[in-house]
């Protein structure tokens, strides 16, 4: 039984658009040759660690202290045996998405501490906040994946606000998501939780969540990852790791090296994560970024982390893993033109690229520190239009329209041609959100721009939202384990 207000339409994306591969054999050996030097040369860090350590050492791995230096055709032998494509299940089965392949997955923006709206102007985000995204995620036929921590809940206690995130996520929407990573028993919790939600045979057998995790460049895996890899990949689940690399900053400045040093540090993990259990499924995660140089704040949309999607496509593809990209990016506070346009370089370069799973598809501002509402239904309106354009060009017979031209005269139209009446409906893609009508016509709507129909647009939504159906008595063994778990942590607040 589905919402009235949520009809399931395609789950992900189905790429039909070739891939834009725009380096040649000879610069990917060369890319390559680079990983392998950093790999047994340079070596990369597990620190704070004692269990990561022993399991390098038992696969008896070349160390020197909390560095592994690791044999690079050995790492490449481990990547090999992470899939090339799996399927996250999710609570409603005809919203399960496909990771890898020829699939697209869009998720929305992960990790901001603030939110912003029109009327609100920029606030912390609390759990109501959360709530309503988490809402906005499910009603929105653009956004396959729920993500987690689409804006923190600063009202709720770190030491708890995981429990709630998930909680929400699992109740008010049926699309898949992510789980918590920042402790090991957060961690914990996510894999018990879905547990719960997804029976423990169906875990067994399936991937039912994700975590995504950030390496804390430049070569440094720190407990954060090694501990997420140890309780997500020991129970068969998927990890995303990530390197952020601010090139300058947490990575040479030049993109050649960045993206090397980014295939080294993600390669590591999933070779750490065949160690913990081979065959478990693994994502490759990209987010480079430029930086002002001269004041060292980062910048998007830019030219450098737009070529660098499209080498570590290239490279993600060569050893065979899934790839995450970022998505919707811009330093922008508001929903401006710079947002605009720092967002599309950056989403259209993603989609190009070839990214399987894509964070930040929607929502993000102001460097990610913000999730904007009106940006968050602007960014997901446009994702629709990229579905459009990966559907690459049908050349079936009907396309064609020969039987438009044998009834249209020369000189005439194809308004009413039989063809054009068959097709009107879905030929070309409809911004919801733009306005392409008369400047007498807009006028008389009260001359709205593009933020203002986006602000009533969520809250339209909103109001037509209807929580998905679950199982009585899976809400009950949630609630239990919630409050269960609550009990026994105390309130702490950083």
């Amino acid at each position: 039984m589905e919402s009235r207000a949520t009809p399931v339409t395609d789950p992900y994306i189905n790429r039909q658009l070739p891939y834009f591969d725009p380096l040649d054999e000879e610069q990917l050996e060369k890319l390559d040759d680079q990983v392998d030097w950093m790999l047994e040369n340079v070596g990369l860090a597990f620190r704070d660690d004692p269990v990561a350590l022993r399991i390098w050492s038992d696969a008896g791995v070349k160390m020197d202290g909390d560095k592994v230096f690791a044999d690079a055709q050995w790492v490449r032998a481990q990547v090999a045996k992470a899939p090339a494509q799996f399927t996250q299940l999710a609570r409603n089965p005809k919203r399960s998405v496909v990771i890898g392949g020829n699939s697209q997955v869009f998720a929305p923006v992960y990790g901001p501490p603030f939110v912003r709206d029109l009327e609100g102007g920029r606030r912390y985000g609390t759990m109501k906040d959360l709530e309503n995204f988490v809402k906005l995620t499910y009603l929105h036929p653009n956004l396959h994946h729920g993500s987690l921590v689409i804006t923190e809940p600063t009202d709720v206690p770190v030491s708890k606000r995981h429990l709630d995130m998930l909680y929400a996520h699992m109740t008010l929407s049926d699309k898949p998501h992510l789980g918590a990573i920042t402790e090991k028993s957060r961690a914990q919790d996510s894999v018990d939780m879905a547990e719960i939600l997804h029976g423990t045979e169906t875990m067994d057998n399936n991937v039912v969540i994700m975590a995504n995790v950030n390496t804390n460049s430049p070569l440094l895996i720190d407990r954060v990852v090694s501990e997420a890899i140890q309780v997500y990949s020991s129970r068969g689940q998927a990890m995303v790791v990530t390197p952020f690399i601010l090139t300058g900053a947490m990575g040479p400045v030049s993109t050649a090296a960045a993206v090397a040093q980014a295939m080294a540090e993600s390669m590591i993990c999933c070779a750490f994560a065949q160690l913990v259990r081979p065959g478990a499924p693994f994502v490759m995660g990209n987010f480079l970024s430029s930086m002002s140089l001269k004041s060292g704040a980062p910048t998007f949309g830019m030219p450098e982390p737009v070529v660098s999607n499209y080498a570590i496509g290239q490279m993600a593809r060569r050893v065979g893993l899934p790839l995450r990209c970022g998505g919707s990016l811009t330093a922008s506070k508001i929903e401006d033109a710079q947002a605009a346009y720092e967002s599309a370089d950056s989403m259209h370069s993603t989609m190009l690229a070839g990214s399987h799973f894509t964070l930040h598809a929607a929502g993000w501002l102001e460097g990610g520190l913000t999730t904007g509402y009106e940006k968050f239904v602007m960014d997901a309106d446009r994702l629709g239009s990229y579905q459009k354009i990966l559907a690459g060009l049908d050349m079936s017979d009907d396309q064609l329209a020969r039987d438009a031209y044998e009834e249209v005269e020369p000189g005439g139209h194809f308004l009413g041609s039989a063809h054009t009446m068959r097709h009107y409906q879905t030929a070309f893609y409809d911004a919801e959100l733009s306005d392409s009508e008369n400047v007498e016509s807009w006028e008389e709507k009260g001359s709205m721009d593009m933020r203002k129909r986006a602000f009533n647009r969520w809250n339209e939504m909103l109001k037509s939202y209807e929580q998905p159906p679950i199982d009585a008595a899976i809400r009950e063994a949630l609630d239990a384990y919630v409050a269960k778990r609550k009990e026994e942590l105390p309130d702490a607040w950083y």
